[in-house]
């Protein structure tokens, strides 16, 4: 009898729709369906989005004879080693996230990182990611960016960071991503024309991929009301470029 170790399977790295609300499986590459299709285990960021992303690409097998099993927490390295021992023993594996590109600004890096580890492939698949959208819209900078996730809530340290954000752009003709919570939009917008030079380009790009996805591109005092308006309580990143 053969000891041969077995060939590890494949921890396939799967977008998931940008707009949960309007997502289909028609905005899905080919590629991700057909994989997703092939595939019985997950890792996901959480359980419930991960059905309704299954459920929308059509998988074939019935969701409750699937294996979906949300993402533990990163200082949880032994735990996630272990949801991955089963990708080592031959059974490939997809990861989601609730929307977007696992592992860019999203969950997923660590399980990719942890696969490699443990000499797993890793292989991920095109798809929607809101980061580089809005870039590819803004018309800024797409050779030189940097994505820095949330700015602080409290207003004296986002202040400071716009500030530092707005010279590091300047200083090296960089495009500076950042997100807020939906709901406090306003409140970044206000901080961005309250502590920004108003010649510094913002763009804002909202509801990606929706119907009434919203994405302009203007000098800081050039913005008005009425665009603000159409960013209240919606999905957002705001980039930005100084001269």
């Amino acid at each position: 009898m053969s000891d041969a170790p077995r060939t590890p399977g494949t921890l396939y790295m799967l977008p998931s729709p940008l707009d949960a609300a309007t997502g289909t499986a028609l905005d899905t590459p080919a590629a991700v369906r057909e994989r997703a299709h092939q595939l019985d285990y997950f890792l996901v960021e959480s359980a419930k989005s991960a059905r309704a992303t299954l459920k929308r690409l059509e998988h074939p097998t019935p969701l409750r004879e699937l294996d979906i099993v949300e993402l533990p927490p990163e200082k949880d390295g032994r735990l996630l080693r272990e949801l991955l021992s089963p990708v080592l023993a031959g059974r490939s594996a997809g990861v989601i996230s609730d929307a977007g590109c696992p592992g860019v600004a999203d969950p997923g890096a660590l399980a990719a990182r942890t696969a490699h580890t443990m000499g797993i492939p890793v292989a991920p698949l095109v798809g929607p990611s809101s980061i580089l959208l809005a870039l590819m819209a803004s018309g800024l900078n797409g050779q030189s960016f940097a994505f820095h996730g949330y700015l602080p809530v409290d207003e004296s340290a986002r202040a400071k960071a716009l500030a530092e954000l707005e010279k590091q752009s300047q200083r090296l003709r960089q495009t500076q991503l950042f997100i807020e919570t939906p709901y406090r939009n306003l409140r970044m917008f206000d901080a961005i024309r309250a502590h920004c030079r108003g010649d510094t380009l913002l763009c804002i790009a909202a509801a990606l991929t929706a119907p009434d996805q919203f994405i302009r591109t203007r000098p800081v005092a050039q913005w008005t009301s009425e665009e603000i308006g159409r960013i209240d309580r919606r999905p957002a990143l705001f980039l930005l470029l100084a001269g």
